[in-house]
């Protein structure tokens, strides 16, 4: 599967989605002024990579499908295609048995970012790890 790397801009995400070195992030800030252009192409490669997991499923519960989501900011618009996201691979462990690890990242001050994370959480269904980022 083809490597998907969009770099970060003042507000766009750095969005690396590689199989091959199994590293799955979203990092910075993600409010852009078109939503759809930023992550339609992260849902098309979902769909892409859902159907290559159909065929052979490389993952284990060793070696998981980890998605790191560190955002300092994201707007509304960019929480809805997260959550898609996130659902998205919900399916894929449910139906295809991909273990799927999130870590969502977070600064010990900034409530706001962990509470939108405990919720996704549990909007999706998946057991998300915590990780508190050093000053």
């Amino acid at each position: 599967m083809k490597e998907l790397h969009i770099e970060a801009s003042r507000n766009t995400p750095e969005i690396i989605l590689s199989p091959e070195l199994n590293r799955f992030s979203i990092t910075g800030n993600s409010a852009p002024e078109d939503v759809r252009s930023l992550y339609y192409p992260v849902i098309e490669w979902i769909e892409s990579f859902a159907d290559e997991i159909k065929q052979k499923n490389t993952f284990t519960n060793e070696n998981p499908f980890m998605l790191k989501i560190d955002l300092a900011y994201f707007n509304s618009s960019s929480a809805k295609f997260i959550y898609d996201m996130l659902l998205r691979l919900r399916d894929l462990k449910e139906k295809e048995n991909l273990p799927v690890k999130v870590e969502w990242y977070y600064e010990e001050e900034d409530l706001d970012i962990y509470e939108a994370g405990t919720d996704m959480a549990e909007l999706t269904g998946h057991n998300f790890v915590f990780v508190t980022k050093p000053r």
